[in-house]
């Protein structure tokens, strides 16, 4: 009964590792459109990202719900060391210390894509304040703020 049960979450365990694989593509693609300038193919990658979350969320309940069953802890990857399983099959722990790697790499690559958003919207809107007629907003060499008067571009 116990193998079998072990056997489920080495299933469990190769769906979540397949899910972090799609997502890791996903956000690659992600990044690629984000550094382009195709706003509809960012809007179809943030669906399909978010439809990746939810599949690796409800499989990540599934695999607790059994390891709670089998009395299984499957430890949390910590300041980048590889974690101990011990009491757990080696076949377990090798699906589990690739899970983590490859939601580490997810998480940084969802971070590079999130910063490329925001400087991306931090230039729209400096772009827009320029064209309604505000100030660029500068920096001097002390790194304080500094307002230029600008004419705007619809007057010019």
């Amino acid at each position: 009964m116990k193998n079998d049960a072990h056997q489920r979450l080495e299933v469990l365990l190769d769906r979540e590792i397949d899910a972090a694989r799609s997502l890791a593509n996903t956000l690659d693609v992600e990044r690629a459109a984000l550094t382009g300038s195709t706003a509809d193919a960012v809007t179809e990658i943030a669906a399909r990202k978010i439809e990746l979350f939810g599949l690796i969320e409800q499989i990540n309940r599934q695999r607790l719900e059994l390891c709670d069953a089998l009395n299984v802890s499957l430890p949390s990857m910590h300041s980048g060391r590889t974690p101990v399983l011990a009491d757990v099959p080696d076949a377990i722990a090798d699906r589990w210390r690739s899970l983590l790697e490859l939601m580490a790499g997810c998480r940084v690559a969802n971070e590079v894509n999130g910063y490329i958003i925001n400087a991306r919207r931090g230039q729209v809107g400096q772009l827009l304040q320029i064209v309604r007629g505000g100030t660029p907003g500068t920096y001097g060499p002390q790194g304080k703020h500094e307002s230029q008067s600008l004419r705007a571009l619809a007057r010019a």
